[in-house]
C-alpha cells in the first residue's frame, strides 16, 4: 500500500435510482430521480458515469448499458429507517440505526418552541412544515418588518431557522441555532437543525452560501474514527464535517456549489496526503431536488459528469474513488421532499477489476466496511465487497 494512497466518496446529493419495497410506507411509490429525471428531460448526456456502468442499473434514457464498464457498478438499499440526509449518510460510514429521527409534519410542540423564543429573546414565524423557498417568499417580508426568525420543517427530521442576513447577521442566526440543537434532544432529538441565511428584497429573495447544518453527534463510532485514530486524514468537503457534529474529521472545507465542491475534491486528490476524501455535493437536492426542478437537476449531472474525467485523472494507482447518494430526491413527483430511494454504487481504481457487477447491495454500511479493507483496517459493519473489486 502506497504511502499516498487515498479513498475518495463523493455523494451526489439524493441521486437515487428507484423506489426501495418499503417506499410506500414513505409515501414514495414510483420515485426514480435519476430515471424519472432523464424520462422528463428527454434523456441525460452522461458518457462517463455511463462508461463507468451506471446505465446498468436502470433505465435511464440517454444512458444506455455499456458492454465493458470501467467501474464495478451495484446499487444499495438502505437499511436504516428513514430517507434523510444524516440517516443516509450516516449509513455510509457504518451506522445502521434502528428507529427514525423524529419528524414534526405538525409543526414543533409549545415544550420545545417557547424555551426556544425565551431563550433567543424574541418570537418567532411559521412553525409548520414548508418548501424553505416557499416559505421564504410568503414570509421573508414580515421577517424583515419584525425581526422574527422564520422557523420551518419538512419531512425529514430537521428544525430550521431561515433569517435574512441584514435582519439578522449569520452569527446570531448560528447561535440561534445552537440554542435549538440544545433544547432537541431525548424524543425531540432531530437529525439536523439548518441554518438558512437568505438575502435579497420581497419578490427576489435568494438563499445564501451561509447554510450550516447542527448534527447530532453519531451515537457510535463511523469509519471515519477509525480511520483517523490509525493515522489517516479524514477531509470533509461540503456539509460532510456538519453531518457527522466534527467526529472523526481532521480538515473541513466549505463548499459554495457543486463544482466548487469538485474543485475543493481534486485540490486535496493532488496532496500527498493519504487517507480518505469525503465529499457532499448538495446542489442536486438543495437547488433542483426540493424545488422540482428536473431541467435543473439534469443540467447540474451533466456538469458533473463532464467533470468527471478530471477526477479520475487525478487518482493514483492505489486509489479508489466511490460515487453514490444519500437518498433519493424526485424532482418529477408532486413532492418536494426526500424519497425513499435505492442509491447507485460505482467503483474505481487503476488497480480494481473493471465492470465488477456488485449487485444489491443490503446496506449503505457496505461502504464503510470496504473503506476500511482498503486500509487494512476491520470495520464491523456491513458484509464488505472488496472480494469483488479486487484484482
Amino acid at each position: 500500500m502506497q504511502k499516498d494512497k487515498k479513498v475518495v466518496i463523493i455523494v451526489l446529493d439524493s441521486a437515487g435510482i428507484g423506489a426501495l419495497p418499503d417506499a410506500a410506507k414513505y409515501g414514495d411509490s414510483g420515485s426514480n430521480t435519476l430515471g424519472n429525471t432523464a424520462r422528463a428531460v428527454g434523456g441525460l448526456k452522461l458518457p462517463h458515469l455511463g462508461q463507468m456502468g451506471l446505465g446498468r442499473l436502470a433505465d435511464i434514457t440517454g444512458v444506455p448499458p455499456v458492454d465493458n464498464p470501467t467501474a464495478c457498478y451495484g446499487k444499495m438499499a438502505e437499511l436504516s429507517p428513514g430517507k434523510d440526509t444524516t440517516t443516509g449518510h450516516w449509513e455510509i460510514a457504518g451506522i445502521i440505526l434502528d428507529r427514525p429521527f423524529p419528524v414534526y409534519p405538525q409543526g414543533f410542540p409549545p415544550e420545545i418552541i417557547e424555551p426556544f423564543k425565551k431563550r433567543i429573546g424574541r418570537d418567532i414565524l411559521g412553525n409548520r412544515a414548508a418548501s424553505g423557498t416557499a416559505i421564504i417568499e410568503e414570509l421573508g417580508e414580515k421577517h424583515m418588518q419584525t425581526g422574527r426568525p422564520i422557523v420551518y420543517t419538512s419531512a425529514d427530521s430537521v428544525f430550521q431557522i431561515a433569517a435574512h442576513e441584514e435582519v439578522i447577521p449569520v452569527e446570531e442566526l448560528y447561535r440561534m441555532c445552537k440554542i435549538a440543537r440544545e433544547l432537541l434532544t431525548g424524543e425531540h432529538a432531530v437529525g439536523r437543525v439548518i441554518a438558512r441565511p437568505f438575502a435579497g428584497s420581497p419578490g427576489a429573495f435568494k438563499r445564501t452560501a451561509n447554510r450550516h447544518d447542527f448534527s447530532l453527534a453519531p451515537p457510535r463510532p463511523t469509519v471515519l474514527e477509525l480511520l483517523q485514530k490509525n493515522g489517516r486524514e479524514v477531509a470533509a468537503v461540503g456539509k460532510i464535517n456538519d453531518i457527522f457534529a466534527g467526529r472523526g474529521i481532521t480538515k473541513s472545507i466549505h463548499t459554495t456549489g457543486n463544482m466548487d465542491g469538485v474543485d475543493k475534491t481534486l485540490q486535496l486528490m493532488r496532496q500527498k496526503v493519504p487517507g480518505l476524501i469525503f465529499t457532499n455535493l448538495v446542489d442536486f437536492d438543495q437547488q433542483y431536488g426540493h424545488r422540482n426542478d428536473p431541467r435543473g437537476y439534469a443540467a447540474a449531472l451533466e456538469e458533473f459528469d463532464r467533470r468527471l474525467p478530471e477526477i479520475t485523472n487525478a487518482l493514483g494507482p492505489e486509489d479508489v474513488l466511490f460515487i453514490t447518494a444519500d437518498h433519493g430526491c424526485d424532482p418529477t413527483t408532486p413532492s418536494t421532499d426526500h424519497s425513499r430511494e435505492f442509491v447507485p454504487l460505482l467503483v474505481y481504481g487503476r488497480g480494481l477489476k473493471k465492470g465488477a457487477d456488485l449487485g444489491t447491495r443490503a446496506s449503505f454500511s457496505d461502504v464503510a466496511a470496504t473503506v476500511a479493507d482498503l486500509f487494512g483496517l476491520v470495520f464491523p459493519a456491513g458484509k464488505a465487497f472488496t472480494g469483488a473489486i479486487t484484482s
